[in-house]
């Protein structure tokens, strides 16, 4: 396997582990509401990915983000939106029909993929994703016996949320190819919280600065490890991957915050869940196999 592709693949993979960090800090932040830890989250990270610049120096690009500035702010957009109908979905609908629909970004990437880069996902890859997914079903219903129960509007919200996330990775994996991953997350972050504060003026909910250790200290690593790290890791390993390869990865998320709600909580998770964590390992093996 080619070293290029080995360390997107570690890239996308350590992308997943961190997402499933960010389950444990929100639990703990459970007296702020959602549309304040998003805009949170997204200040954070843009804040420690402007101090990455400025201890990493890496070569930007001028040339690249003039001709893909365009691209680079609509990435913004994309993910502000998606972190923004994702928070909404919560509040909406049930969690599990959020994070069941959510989990649906690699069945879109791959459609836009074949729509957008004109990329023809093989037989095994769409076994791989379906796997995936079925067991990140199995991994959800292990923590409720809710089933899947909601409100239609959650639900649209939920699965718009994925659509966004499949696009975001396609468009993505352009602008990857020719700007630094640190140097594009800047003012796709960026972006993405004037979208935020946007939409939390809208709401006529003032910005509240937590200062409480219990509430800044979550929201820390929230900011810090799933979104300024995390999300970096993940949009870096676009360069060698496929989008809904990138997208598939992620999808250790849910098995990570499995384990950290067993090491941290005491949580012990089900039988079913060595069933999910398997087919969900097995499909992201056939999605990235060549």
């Amino acid at each position: 396997m080619p070293a290029d592709r080995t360390t997107a693949l570690i890239k996308g993979a350590w992308a997943g582990v961190l997402f499933g960090t960010a389950a444990i800090f929100i639990r703990l932040l459970s007296n702020m509401d959602s549309l304040s830890i998003a805009l949170g989250r997204v200040v954070i990270a843009s804040s420690a990915i402007a101090i990455m610049l400025l201890v990493a120096k890496p070569r930007v690009q001028a040339n690249a983000l003039r001709e893909l500035g365009r691209f680079v702010i609509a990435l913004g957009m994309l993910i502000g939106m998606h972190i923004l109908l994702f928070v909404s979905a919560v509040k909406d609908t049930s969690i599990l029909n959020a994070t069941v629909l959510v989990n649906t970004t690699p069945i879109f990437a791959m459609i836009f993929s074949c729509a957008i880069l004109r990329t023809r996902p093989s037989t095994t890859s769409v076994l791989g994703a379906s796997m995936a997914f079925t067991g990140m079903l199995a991994l959800t219903f292990t923590e409720t016996s809710l089933g899947l129960v909601g409100n239609l509007r959650g639900d649209i919200e939920a699965t718009a949320a994925a659509v966004l996330e499949g696009l975001y990775l396609n468009i993505g994996k352009g602008v990857r190819r020719r700007i630094p991953a640190l140097v594009a997350m800047l003012p796709i972050y960026i972006t993405a919280t004037a979208l935020v504060i946007g939409a939390t003026s809208m709401s006529g909910r003032g910005i509240v600065i937590p200062i409480e250790s219990s509430v800044l200290l979550p929201l820390l690593g929230l900011g810090l490890l799933p979104t300024a790290i995390g999300h970096t890791l993940y949009f870096s390993s676009l360069s060698d991957l496929k989008s809904f390869q990138t997208a598939t990865l992620a999808m250790i998320e849910p098995i990570m915050a499995s384990l950290l709600g067993l090491f941290i909580f005491g949580e012990v998770p089900s039988v079913m869940f060595v069933f999910g964590a398997a087919m969900i390992l097995l499909g992201i093996f056939l999605v990235i196999s060549k």
